[in-house]
């Protein structure tokens, strides 16, 4: 009604043209400061923009029949739906959500369950134990004429065999329960800076700043680092991030990455820095002014995971190998071919990304040393960057374990995801 573009207003409020554009289809919620600000902007009050419970209820709707075959038709029903069935609507919204929750614990428990190396000695423990006690206990069983003094050995040794069979048996049954959770105590130096980057959003303030704190002040005192190899990871992780910080100064390489619709290649020449340094920096950008999360995946030449920042569909594994048909390993075996694809995720409800990748090496212990390799890949969610958006789609999965793609000519393993199971 006012005559103005989508992209002017969007920019007057800090997103980007196309998270507005999801916004206004009812595909993105909206409240708080943001809505406060485009009323500002718009010279009305925040309740005119707000549709109040319902427009939440239509959010989940829409995202269940995402999953079926039937959307178009099922689409024009939906207000109609939500207005005489509201309490099945939100039984349906929430049954929905549950489902994803469970699919995704399942992911992350499997994952855990086959390469979790603590797990893995804690059974081996256990094993060994038990094979001793029924050792010992066959020999008492079958030999009738033992010394008493070797006897009250055996039944020494059974009694202390017992006691360690059933400290770790203990120890494991608390640490699978804790595992039941998707959000489960770190047990290695990479889960605890992972653990703290999450909650973090990736995105560490005191770096941006003019004068930093020195990392290793920084992070002396988190509670989630209590490892000194944790701590250690965490301050080799902010040194990195402040190089790139200062290269690519936030505001400006905010405003920049909206006006490039977050295209890698348009910043890197902008700001003269490689596509690695770019993909960092997109990546720990605050979520509510791009519009949405943007992931990443780094590894090193042997293929494995070094750095994780997943996104709503994208899950990244952390201890088994991830799906070969990424773009981030077809960047590995072409070191300095920048590659962009975009991808279909498997799974119940299909999702589809943007991705970036680039392999890079470098000579640190100078040019007569081994060459060392990192691959980085960029993840858009879809809406996000309108570029590439006339590419053919490429199906991926998480990992062979438990993508339900049938038929890939790239699987290692059968996936628990099958209809049997």
């Amino acid at each position: 009604m006012q005559g103005r573009k989508q992209a002017d207003l969007a920019r007057s409020v800090g997103i980007s043209p196309s998270y507005l554009n999801l916004i206004e289809h009812n595909r993105r919620r909206i409240g708080g400061k943001l809505i406060t600000d485009i009323a500002h902007e718009l010279g009305v009050e925040p309740a005119a923009l707000t549709e109040g419970a319902e427009a939440a209820l239509l959010d989940g709707l829409r995202e269940v029949l995402a999953d079926t075959e039937k959307t178009d038709e099922a689409l024009s029903q939906l207000e109609e739906f939500v207005g005489r069935f509201p309490v099945w609507a939100r039984l349906l919204v929430e049954t929905r959500r549950r489902a994803s929750d469970l699919e995704h614990s399942v992911e992350v428990l499997s994952d855990r369950m086959a390469h979790d190396p603590f797990l893995s000695t804690s059974l081996h423990e256990v094993i060994s134990t038990v094979t001793a006690i029924r050792s010992t206990a066959t020999i008492l069983a079958e030999t009738r004429d033992i010394d008493p003094q070797w006897r009250d050995r055996f039944h020494r040794n059974m009694a202390e065999e017992s006691a360690r069979l059933a400290e770790s048996a203990e120890a494991l049954v608390r640490y699978l329960d804790e595992a039941s959770s998707v959000e489960f105590e770190a047990s290695t130096p990479q889960e605890e800076l992972d653990g703290w980057l999450r909650e973090s959003g990736y995105h560490v303030a005191e770096m941006e700043r003019a004068l930093p704190p020195e990392p290793e002040r920084l992070v002396a005192h988190q509670p989630r680092l209590r490892s000194a190899a944790a701590r250690s990871l965490a301050v080799r992780y902010l040194r990195r991030y402040r190089r790139d910080a200062e290269h690519m100064p936030l505001a400006a390489f905010l405003e920049a990455a909206l006006q490039t619709g977050f295209d890698p290649a348009a910043l890197s020449a902008r700001f003269g820095v490689d596509l690695g340094a770019v993909f960092r920096r997109l990546a720990v950008l605050p979520a509510g002014k791009v519009g949405g999360q943007i992931g990443l995946a780094i590894c090193d030449g042997s293929g494995t995971l070094t750095f994780r920042k997943s996104v709503e569909g994208f899950q990244l594994p952390r201890f088994s190998a991830a799906c070969p048909l990424w773009p981030l390993y077809k960047a590995l075996a072409r070191p300095m071919a920048p590659v962009r694809r975009r991808v279909e995720m498997g799974g119940r409800s299909l999702h589809r990304y943007l991705t970036y990748a680039i392999c890079q090496p470098s000579q640190p212990a100078g040019f007569d040393g081994p060459q060392v390799l990192e691959a980085a890949m960029l993840i858009l969610p879809e809406g996000l960057s309108e570029l590439g958006a006339s590419e053919p789609l490429l199906g991926i999965g998480t990992s062979c374990r438990i993508c339900p793609r049938a038929g890939c000519a790239a699987r290692r393993e059968p996936s628990i995801m099958a209809e049997a199971f």
